[in-house]
C-alpha cells in the first residue's frame, strides 16, 4: 500500500460518487437527435464538461444559454438510472465534513437531484457550475473548492474520472487521483493523474489527530 497525505479532498460527482452514465447518455442522445447531430461524438466528449460548453462546441448556431437551461431542466426532471458508486455513502459519512467537498460540472439543482436519486446525502461543502465562470478543464472550480474549505491548493487531492477534470485539478496545482470507469487509465494518466485506480473502493481514507490531515491509502494499477 502507498500513501498520499493532504489536508482536504475534492471529489468530482458523476463517475466518482455516483454513476450517471446511462442517464447522461440518454439525455445527450435525445438532444442530439432533436438537433440532428452526431450523438456518439457528443457523448464521447461531454463527460466532465459543463453542458453549456458542450452545446457551444457542437451547436454554435444555437443560443447556448437557452439550450443549456432547457437541457438542465430535463436532466433534473429525469434522473432514472442514477445510482451510487460502491462505497460512496460509507465514504461520505466517514470523512469530517470540513475536510472534503464535491466539485462538479452540474449546476446545484442537478447535483442535488442526482445525489437524491442515488440515495446519497448532500454535503455541507459543494462547488457547482453556478459558482464559477469557467468550467473544467479550467482550474477555477477546484480553486473555488480549496477556498471553500480554507485550504491551500497544494494541500488538496482531487479525485476525478474524466480527463477534463484531471486537467482542472492539475491546472489548480493539486495532486490528482484518477478513477477508471468512464475513461481508460491511460487517458487519465495522459491528462495528468498522478495515481490511477480501478474504483473508489481501492482508496482508503484515514483521518489523523492533526485537524483535517488525511491519508489516502491505495494500490496503484500496474501499466
Amino acid at each position: 500500500m502507498m500513501t498520499l497525505k493532504c489536508d482536504a479532498v475534492l471529489f468530482d460527482l458523476d463517475g466518482v460518487l455516483i454513476d450517471s452514465t446511462v442517464c447522461v447518455e440518454r439525455h445527450w442522445e435525445e438532444w442530439a437527435g432533436k438537433h440532428k447531430l452526431d450523438a456518439g461524438e457528443i457523448v464521447s466528449q461531454a463527460h466532465g464538461v459543463r453542458s453549456i460548453e458542450v452545446i457551444r462546441h457542437f451547436a454554435p448556431h444555437l443560443d447556448a444559454g437557452v439550450e443549456a437551461d432547457l437541457y438542465s431542466a430535463n436532466e433534473v426532471a429525469d434522473t432514472v438510472g442514477v445510482v451510487p458508486v460502491e462505497g460512496a455513502r460509507e465514504l461520505m459519512e466517514s470523512l469530517p465534513a470540513e475536510c472534503w467537498a464535491i466539485v462538479t460540472s452540474c449546476n446545484e439543482a442537478l447535483a442535488r437531484a442526482r445525489l437524491e436519486a442515488a440515495g446519497l446525502p448532500v454535503p455541507e461543502n459543494m462547488v457547482t457550475s453556478d459558482d464559477v465562470e469557467q468550467g473544467k478543464p479550467d482550474p477555477e472550480p477546484y480553486l473555488a473548492g480549496a477556498r471553500l474549505l480554507g485550504v491551500s491548493s497544494k494541500a488538496c487531492v482531487v479525485v476525478e474520472d474524466a480527463p477534463a477534470g484531471v486537467q482542472a485539478g492539475v491546472n489548480a496545482g493539486m495532486r490528482v487521483v484518477g478513477i477508471q470507469g468512464t475513461r481508460q487509465g491511460s487517458e487519465l494518466k495522459k491528462a495528468g493523474a498522478e495515481i490511477v485506480v480501478k474504483q473508489m473502493t481501492d482508496l482508503v481514507f484515514k483521518g489523523s489527530e492533526e485537524g483535517c490531515r488525511l491519508e489516502i491509502l491505495f494500490r496503484q494499477e500496474s501499466e
